[in-house]
């Protein structure tokens, strides 16, 4: 049995499956398939086409600790979602995010509020994406890569599984901290190899190749190879890697 608020609008051609909820305002579009066990919060915008699978929540309303260093605003946006976007198994959206078309969020991804998600991106198996994010089109995260709060990840990005990023030089003990979190910035056509660790504030270059397992503590300069601990110019990026 499912839960529908009498406010939510439903196209009729969507299909939902069993003990499924659908809060008041949400609006979802044409031909949308919704599995089984989905809840779908306040005012959500559902685009046509979008396939929801089980157990997913999707516009979930933001409740951060008292302790946290990310404060809300008085008003939320509701969660936007493109059409042809696929919602894997568990995934949690915030209310406050938009989500582009044609994307995929995977099983078991988390995306938080105030996260920007443009067209045809992959966020992996796993992946976090935290607050105050904004991830361009066309760009890749696989699986269980954790993406920390003010970052920025440009067109055409490549992230490998597991990577890291980080925002805070203080490790939370000191009030200076909050006027300098700042999280990476990497740049269109930039690739980061698997298990990588890239510092807060830093700057990937447009085209930089991060080879696995790098710790990235400077900004990298176009077109270039960086590989070690900490990360070193290694070579130029062969012409023919280059978008």
């Amino acid at each position: 049995m499912n839960f529908i608020d009498p406010s939510a609008s439903v196209d009729s051609s969507a299909k939902v499956g069993y003990f499924s909820v659908i809060e008041k305002g949400a609006k979802i579009g044409k031909d949308v398939v919704i599995g089984n066990r989905v809840t779908i919060h306040e005012d959500t915008v559902i685009g046509d086409h979008t396939t929801i699978a089980d157990g997913a929540v999707v516009g979930k309303p933001p409740k951060p600790a008292k302790t946290s260093t990310v404060k809300l605003s008085d008003s939320i946006p509701a969660l936007e979602i493109g059409g042809d976007v696929t919602i894997g198994a568990n995934c949690v959206i915030y209310r406050g995010a938009t989500v582009g078309s044609n994307t995929l969020i995977a099983d078991l991804a988390s995306v938080r509020e105030n996260v920007v998600i443009g067209d045809y991106v992959i966020v992996g198996r796993g992946v976090t994406v935290e607050n105050h994010v904004k991830i361009g089109t066309r760009t890749k995260i696989q699986s269980n890569s954790y993406i920390t709060a003010y970052t920025t990840l440009e067109d055409h990005v490549f992230i490998a599984p597991c990577v890291t990023t980080t925002n805070d030089n203080y490790m939370g003990r000191t009030e200076e901290r909050f006027d300098k979190i700042k999280g990476a910035t990497v740049k269109r056509g930039a690739r980061v190899g698997g298990a990588s660790i890239i510092l807060p504030g830093i700057t990937v270059a447009e085209e930089t190749f991060v080879a696995a397992g790098a710790l990235v503590t400077k900004d990298t300069e176009e077109k270039t190879v960086v590989k070690g601990l900490p990360a070193k110019f290694l070579r130029m990026v062969d012409d023919r890697e280059l978008l």
